[in-house]
Order: structure tokens, then sequence, then C-alpha cells
């Protein structure tokens, strides 16, 4: 996250805590950060799968689809990877899960507040799982 863009993010959470809005609904602060976490571990994921035994058999990336989240700070749509084989199976959302376990959402949140990066985050996330 680029120094401008934290500062505005930063900037975004004082305002709505001192306002009393929830910083974790549809407008919160903490939606895209989650929602960002979110949709790069598949892609981490998709990494690994698609490895040289994969593409050797004509396995590949083949677009995004699209999939709504609900979760305990509230519901938002995330894109995931697909392949050309559909043998891809992601371990932080699978195959048709739509509810995020509450417990990761609040490991998310609480990595980011450590001062970890959305990079950092899921690469702890893919170690985890």
């Amino acid at each position: 996250m680029k120094k401008e863009e934290q500062t505005a993010f930063e900037k975004k959470v004082l305002d709505q805590f001192m306002s009393g809005k929830n910083l974790f609904g549809k407008d919160g602060a903490f939606a895209p950060m989650l929602k960002n976490v979110i949709e790069k571990a598949p892609e981490a994921e998709m990494e690994n799968h698609l490895d040289e035994s994969e593409r050797s058999i004509g396995n590949k990336r083949n677009g995004r689809g699209k999939k709504t989240i609900k979760s305990g700070f509230g519901t938002f749509d995330i894109d995931t990877p697909q392949d050309r084989q559909s043998s891809f199976e992601p371990e932080l959302v699978k195959k048709r899960q739509t509810i995020l376990a509450d417990n990761l959402s609040d490991k998310i949140i609480g990595l980011y507040g450590l001062g970890m990066s959305y990079r950092d985050i899921s690469s702890h996330i893919k170690e985890m799982l």
C-alpha cells in the first residue's frame, strides 16, 4: 500500500470511528481491505496450482468468476480465478462456499492492524492453510 493510500485509509477509519459509523459494514473502511486480501489469496493459490505439470497437460488460466461472500463484516463480491480444466480448488474460499468464517475475518483485520501488507497477509494465510 502506498503512503498516500495508507494516509487516506487511516483518515477514513478515523472519520468513521469518530462519527460512530460501522467500520466493517458495506461502506466501512475495512471492507475494501478485507475484500482485497480475500481476492489475493486465491490468486497466489492459482499460481501454485498451475505448476509445470499442470501446464504440460494444457491447463492454464481461464478468466475469473464472481462470488458473493458473507462474513461477520457484511456481504461483498470477489473475483475468483479459474483454470481451463476446472481442477483448481481454492483453500481460503472453497468452491460453492459463500460464508467466510468469522475467525478468519478477524485474523485478516488483526494482521493488517499489525502493519502487515496485503501480500504478507496472503502469504501467511497460505502457510496456515
